[in-house]
């Protein structure tokens, strides 16, 4: 392991954000779902969940930047799965849609545990997580089109919880767990040991400050 880019995958890694996440309901082209994976990991989000269209979801390469490495992704069958998950984990779930009751987007306080509700391009959030989020925000529009291409809203949603979590001081120091911090920085640094350690039922051996293993015999 490279000791600078260990030292990057630290610096990253202790910026994540355990409480700010996206939920994707049934986005369903994979180039928006891979940018919007991409502007989660540019925002420091730790994971996003997901409920899949009924044919299925995938990354798309060219667009990814092989950010699956980097944010983990939950799956559902159903978006009211999705949001009780979320809301057990103690997050508000926050619906970008243009309903009669939005706000405007940059009114919310995304220092808050926040979960960011984001539908299909084509019709936007199904009407079951509309009645299930807290609140709904949009984009103000001032021309001619409707809305934005979900991962261009998701970005401009994301990018002003982190200017906000930035004046807040949340980015400063990890807001991990430590045991659960050393855990996803092993996976980050060793991918392929560390698939191979979990499918064994070992424990991941202790990394040196530089990032090199430590020998566990």
């Amino acid at each position: 392991m490279n000791p600078k880019r260990f030292a990057r995958l630290k610096s990253a890694l202790s910026r994540r954000q355990p409480d700010l996440t996206v939920l994707m309901d049934q986005v369903n082209k994979s180039h928006n779902f891979s940018a919007i994976l991409r502007n989660c990991d540019a925002a420091g989000v730790l994971e996003v969940h997901v409920v899949p269209p009924e044919d299925g979801l995938d990354l798309h390469h060219g667009t990814s930047a092989g950010t699956k490495k980097w944010v983990g992704i939950n799956r559902y069958s159903g978006v009211a799965d999705a949001i009780a998950e979320v809301k057990e984990q103690g997050l508000c779930v926050v619906a970008a849609h243009p309903s009669t009751n939005s706000v405007d987007f940059r009114d919310v306080d995304y220092t808050k545990p926040t979960a960011i509700l984001m539908g299909a391009e084509l019709h936007g959030v199904s009407e079951e997580g509309l009645s299930h989020a807290d609140q709904h925000i949009m984009v103000p529009m001032l021309g001619m089109v409707h809305s934005l291409n979900v991962s261009v809203a998701t970005a401009l949603i994301l990018f002003e919880a982190a200017r906000q979590r930035t004046e807040a001081g949340l980015y400063d120091s990890s807001r991990l767990d430590p045991q659960e911090f050393e855990r996803r920085l092993f996976e980050w640094a060793y991918p392929s040991i560390a698939s191979s350690r979990k499918s064994e039922g070992r424990a991941y051996p202790a990394l040196s400050e530089s990032g090199e293993i430590i020998p566990d015999w």
